[in-house]
């Protein structure tokens, strides 16, 4: 049905390949760049299927992006590169006429700060093109999106109260490491939490705001409140959400690490001069913790990632818990990877499947909710990522 091209081999680039791979009904052409082409390389072989093409490509450079497109000829794009390549892949889309789809927002490499803004400008350049973009086809961003979208198509005629809660509980048994790329991920964690109440943005100090949240199969764990991009669009596609947050856990060995790292200046993100070298305090740290694909092999325990909305249904109060609970050890015996890659990468393979069949298809720049859940959410059982319901159970929220 369609060629697919899949930039970045990471962790999450390696699930997608697998997945990907899995349904030739669908992909009948696949692609893996990166950087280092051997990486792609070690993933072909790795899923066994020598038809899938490898090549090397700097996703920084719009000019070898569109050479690469050229080529190739894809239907759609699969970015599941770094957040800072995403304008340039859709600058080069735009320039090679082919769709697009990523797991996660832009942010520029010198601030850690992400929003939307700047890939929504792109939406009247992708019309004219009649092109489809698809933002934050993770699994949050991006399942929570389809859930919330999903939840308000068959139970509510308004949710109010939105919160996304993310758990993982699995124990990698290293003393310090990040699920994905580190970079992000402390990024991320450092900054200022936010989340939305009553029209309004209310920042908070990093990890200011957390509570004892129950998660199924795995019971109560310290929950941390974050910002989260998806929480900008939905708010602005589901205008009656009175409030909207997001949590995850950490554990208190991990926050220590944390907490130390950011003391001794390792989490800094500007340019220091050692011997005469400039270099990153943050990229170096990465450079020496544990890779996040080489964490599946020990991994135990399960993640578990859902959504917890309070709403009105024919003028009664209801809630509703939508949630999945993936397992390390499922998703390394499948993929080679542990639950977080795999979580971020079955949807992204889901969300290029919808565009091929025509479901997912429309010219602009959408984030994930503003498209039919149903038809994805019966993907999720299909591809790995099975979900339950509660309904009006106690949310704790």
């Amino acid at each position: 049905m369609g060629k697919v091209l899949i930039i970045g081999a990471g962790g999450v680039g390696t699930v997608v390949a697998h997945k990907v791979a899995q349904n030739p009904d669908v992909f009948t052409e696949i692609m893996i760049a990166s950087r280092t082409k051997s990486k792609c390389d070690a993933v072909v072989k790795a899923i066994g299927n020598p038809a899938i093409k490898t090549a090397r490509v700097d996703a920084d450079n719009v000019d070898e992006l569109v050479a690469l497109f050229n080529s190739f000829k894809p239907e759609i794009v699969i970015n599941v590169a770094l957040p800072y390549q995403d304008l340039t892949i859709m600058e080069a889309c735009l320039k090679s006429g082919v769709n697009y789809l990523d797991t996660a927002n832009y942010e520029p490499k010198d601030v850690a700060h992400f929003e939307y803004s700047w890939q929504w400008a792109y939406k009247k350049r992708f019309e004219d093109a009649g092109l489809t973009a698809i933002l934050g086809c993770g699994f949050d961003p991006g399942v929570s999106g389809v859930y919330t979208a999903y939840a308000a198509k068959h139970y509510f005629d308004e949710i109010q109260y939105l919160d996304i809660v993310d758990c993982n509980a699995g124990n990698h048994h290293k003393a310090f490491a990040t699920n994905f790329n580190p970079e992000i991920n402390i990024r991320e964690i450092t900054q200022n939490g936010r989340y939305y109440e009553n029209n309004e943005w209310i920042t908070t100090q990093p990890l200011e705001i957390h509570k004892d949240l129950t998660y199924p199969n795995i019971g109560p764990r310290d929950s941390y409140l974050l910002y989260h991009e998806e929480l900008e669009s939905l708010v602005k596609n589901f205008p009656t959400i009175k409030r909207a947050r997001f949590w995850m856990t950490f554990g208190q060995e991990y926050l220590t690490h944390l907490r130390v790292i950011q003391n001794i200046g390792m989490a800094r993100i500007d340019e220091v001069d050692y011997n005469g070298v400039k270099i990153v305090p943050l990229q170096f740290l990465k450079a020496v913790l544990p890779n996040p694909q080489d964490l599946g092999e020990n991994y135990e325990g399960e993640t578990s990632i859902g959504c917890r909305i309070r709403g009105l249904k024919d003028g009664k109060e209801r809630t509703y818990y939508v949630y999945n609970n993936c397992s390390h050890q499922e998703a390394y015996k499948e993929t080679g990877m542990q639950g977080v890659s795999y979580t971020t990468g079955v949807p992204a393979m889901i969300g290029a499947m919808m565009f091929l069949k025509g479901i997912w298809k429309k010219p602009g720049v959408w984030n994930v909710e503003e498209f039919n859940p149903d038809p994805f959410m019966e993907q999720l059982n299909k591809q790995g990522l099975p979900w339950h319901e509660v309904i009006d159970g106690d949310l704790e929220l």
